[in-house]
């Protein structure tokens, strides 16, 4: 009598005789399962803010050891946000395999099949699905390889018959050059007043000219890890020359106008070299260095006019008069910055108006839902 009174429908209820255990067990199963993705969200977030502070004391350009010891920490941080963000992914995409796999079990239950056979079939048939996907996306991914090396093809053919014109050009000039050298009869003092011969171009040097992708920040750091490396492996007859390009950038500081050095483009670094497997190594294994870049899977070198805009030096008086005379400017037109002091401080606008001589800017103002120019100086703005 306590028995049935204890459980007056034993027939009802589990049919495995163990009560609501299977349901306490999956709600501890799903508690676990939420906690973690709490967990790794919440990592995921601090990394996340930690890169974006990271960006920002790059831009400012902290220094000092203070700095640097944030810098680490920082960086440190984003990578564990990284970490933790590919974890979820993947954690997501389990829990929505087992809630794929569930539904289905669940419907071959209904259709009559034993709980144990649905699993099993159940686990195959999202198996052969998720295949199926599989093998269609990669076939997506060779035709688009395909389309991509072709295209690769063709400009490699068109960069060809573009160089092999420019030494027909050059041959050519060449010989009228000789030819106006033989006709004309120069005394000393013409040859003393000719001009001095023209700077090598750096293209014409041994190698060829690479765009490698590093750690935003770190370019310096980089490159002195890279020529490290080329020394203590003997590589300097393969990798020749790593440069950070660098630009001249008008800035005001105590509101005067200043010529800085900024990095043309932060976190690249351009590296000459003859590439094969063994230089493609050294370089790529470099800690802080991410990759080449490039269409498709090889990378691809620069073209002539490219490898002279950047890197191309000037005689002495015209690289002072180039360089020096005409610096970029710190903010650029249609440019969207901040407004840091004065009664529309934290409002923000667009740059429709440069006077470089006044250092001052004409910023297009939102007030009260109309546009209306506002003439600040170049302290008084900051970049977003």
């Amino acid at each position: 009598m306590t028995d049935d009174l204890s459980n007056p429908n034993p027939s009802e209820g589990d049919p495995s005789g163990d009560g609501d255990r299977a349901p306490d067990e999956l709600a501890e199963d799903l508690e676990a399962v939420e906690a973690v993705v709490e967990g790794l969200a919440e990592v995921a977030l601090e990394g996340a803010i930690a890169e974006e502070l990271l960006e920002e004391m790059v831009e400012a350009g902290a220094e000092g050891p203070d700095a640097e010891a944030l810098e680490a920490d920082l960086a440190e941080l984003a990578l564990e946000g990284a970490i933790a963000e590919e974890a979820l992914e993947e954690l997501e995409e389990a829990v929505e395999l087992a809630v794929v796999e569930e539904a289905v079990a669940e419907e071959l239950v209904a259709e009559g099949v034993d709980r144990a056979v649905a699993d099993e079939l159940a686990e195959e048939l999202v198996t052969e699905a998720i295949a199926e996907v599989v093998a269609e996306e990669l076939a997506e991914e060779i035709v688009e390889e395909a389309v991509a090396e072709a295209v690769v093809d063709e400009l490699t053919e068109r960069a060809e018959q573009e160089q092999s014109a420019e030494a027909a050009v050059d041959e050519a000039e060449a010989e009228l050059d000789q030819a106006l050298d033989d006709a004309l009869v120069l005394d000393e003092d013409d040859l003393l007043a000719e001009a001095a011969p023209p700077v090598e171009s750096p293209y014409d040097r041994p190698g060829q000219w690479f765009v490698v992708h590093t750690q935003s920040g770190y370019e310096k750091k980089v490159k002195q890890n890279l020529e490290a490396r080329i020394s203590s492996m003997n590589m300097e007859e393969r990798i020749h020359e790593v440069v950070i390009p660098m630009e001249d950038v008008v800035e005001v500081k105590n509101g005067k106008k200043v010529i800085t050095q900024k990095k043309v483009f932060p976190g690249y670094l351009l590296v000459r070299c003859n590439l094969d497997d063994d230089s493609w190594y050294v370089v790529r294994n470099t800690p802080g260095v991410t990759g080449f870049v490039g269409q498709g899977a090889k990378p691809s070198p620069l073209p002539r006019r490219d490898v002279e805009a950047f890197l191309m030096v000037k005689p002495e008086g015209e690289e002072v008069a180039t360089r020096k005379g005409r610096p970029r400017l710190e903010y650029e037109l249609g440019e969207t910055v901040r407004v840091r002091e004065g009664p529309f401080a934290d409002f923000s606008g667009e740059i429709v108006e440069i006077n470089e001589d006044q250092l001052k800017v004409k910023v297009l103002v939102n007030i009260f839902g109309r546009e209306t120019p506002v003439e600040l100086e170049f302290s008084q703005v900051a970049k977003l």
